[in-house]
């Protein structure tokens, strides 16, 4: 009951308060408590984790929740990159026409999201999934101009498509399967049952990586990403490349690893195709990133890159990649949440939106401009951050995994990408702080920063630094709940 009420309270008191008729200040105050008591009872059901099943939809379908290690650590994200999100959004939509449908939707997406950490099974993971990408299509819309109009139509169509394809591979791995659906590492498939369909169920299933990537942004069904983020307010940006595109990458997870079963993929044609994809939408997102000089929608096509890194460690089907994986989504769940309300910050106090625009600004605002550099650290993977350990592991995991050319050619990827990664977001700190001697800027007046803006972005840095000091501690832990 303690989960439940993590994902019911949201939905139902924040769209409350959200229709409250109250002063701004007083709705921050209803809207703090709701957080608070979410995220109580949210890291509550860590120490007593959900086991329940609710209705049975037919003899093998059940809806029922339960919290593992995977399911615990993606929580610790959402309720990091929802909490800072929330804070630093009382200051950017202050003036915005319709703060409350942000704020009522906002909530209402945190519960879905929580509820994808703890799905107990497929169906229960693709039917909270589907809620989640729904409820967040609005704070895309948020703007309600024809771009916006335009960029969550595409999120919402690019979502459900994939969505779809995603459903397919839920269709043939539950008819392949054991009576009992819940997932588990050995995986679900019945031996007995699939013989004789091995090729159609792997073509199945690399389509359904494929459906559920899009939600992360895996080639090709990427397109959304670009498009949604440039739109978005910061702060739903920063929900959206933090923590929502990483509902695929869980959906991933629970698809490979604990339903069909990683040795059923280990050395097949699937986990060839799935590397290269990887690896494919990491040099094109870092290269289209390089080269954009609208901020957001460059953070943007560095999002694509980054969560394949995670990908591309989850498709080494071993314990070493999965836990490299486990470390590049907290390392970047922080280090771009940061970014992105950094770029909210250029956008909403500074009215700066391009790259080329930014020269001179470190000295208005250091604090930001120093939280960019060090969310920046993490992203090209420079020690102590998190980045590092993530792309560490990741490289290790590649050299060992016996692939032939497989295993050396991702590190070389990894390699070109965190050069492109330096190149589109050191310069943007080296021209914020030091500018030249032919800079003429606008002023050098100090521009206020509101604390709940700035906050958030201490937090997020903290935690990626965190996650590089205790990165070996991290990945021994995973390795050791995928060995044991």
């Amino acid at each position: 009951m303690v989960f439940l009420s993590a994902v019911l309270l949201p939905i139902v008191l924040g769209t409350a308060a959200a229709l409250l008729h109250v002063s701004y200040a007083g709705k921050k105050i209803l809207y703090t408590a709701v957080l608070i008591l979410t995220d109580l009872l949210a890291l509550l059901s860590l120490a007593y984790p959900p086991s329940m099943s609710f209705f049975r939809l037919t003899e093998d379908v059940i809806f029922g929740f339960s919290l593992d290690a995977t399911g615990k650590w993606f929580l610790l994200g959402v309720v990091l990159l929802y909490s800072a999100a929330l804070f630093y959004a009382f200051s950017y939509m202050e003036h915005d026409p319709h703060p409350d449908i942000f704020f009522a939707f906002y909530f209402v997406s945190y519960g879905a999201m929580l509820s994808i950490c703890a799905a107990s099974n497929l169906v229960t993971l693709y039917f909270c999934f589907e809620i989640a990408t729904l409820t967040s299509v609005p704070l895309v819309l948020q703007e309600r101009t024809k771009e916006a109009i335009a960029a969550a139509l595409k999120y919402l169509f690019y979502s459900i498509g994939g969505a779809l394809l995603g459903l397919w591979g839920v269709f043939y791995v539950y008819l392949y399967s054991v009576p009992d659906k819940d997932f588990r590492l050995s995986g679900i498939l019945d031996p007995a049952k699939y013989a004789g369909h091995e090729n159609l169920l792997l073509a199945v299933i690399f389509i359904a990586i494929i459906g559920f990537g899009t939600k992360a942004g895996l080639y090709p069904m990427h397109g959304w990403l670009p498009t949604a983020h440039p739109i978005a307010p910061a702060p739903a940006s920063a929900l959206l490349s933090g923590i929502i595109a990483k509902a695929g990458v869980l959906a991933v997870i629970r698809l490979v690893y604990f339903s069909v079963g990683a040795q059923f993929l280990r050395g097949t044609w699937v986990q060839t195709a799935w590397m290269c994809l990887c690896m494919l939408t990491i040099f094109m997102g870092s290269m289209m990133a390089f080269r954009e000089k609208i901020t957001k929608k460059r953070l943007a096509y560095s999002t694509i890159s980054q969560i394949s890194y995670l990908l591309l460690g989850l498709s080494f089907l071993s314990p070493e990649g999965f836990s490299a994986g486990m470390l590049q989504f907290m390392a970047h769940a922080s280090a771009k949440g940061c970014l992105f309300l950094c770029a909210g910050i250029f956008m909403h106090n500074a009215g700066k939106t391009r790259v080329d625009e930014l020269r001179g600004l470190g000295r208005r605002m250091p604090f930001v401009f120093w939280c960019f550099l060090f969310a920046a650290l993490s992203l090209v993977g420079i020690p102590p951050m998190g980045g590092f350990s993530a792309k560490w592991y990741l490289a290790l995991a590649s050299l060992g995994n016996g692939y032939g050319v497989l295993s050396v050619l991702p590190v070389v990827i990894l390699l070109i990408s965190a050069l492109l990664t330096a190149g589109y977001t050191f310069p943007i700190v080296i021209d914020g702080f030091f500018p030249g001697k032919d800079f003429a800027g606008e002023s050098d007046e100090k521009i206020r920063v509101p604390y709940a803006m700035l906050i958030p972005l201490a937090v997020f840095c903290t935690v990626s630094l965190l996650v590089g000091l205790y990165g070996s501690r991290i990945a021994a832990f995973f390795m050791n709940t995928l060995t044991r």
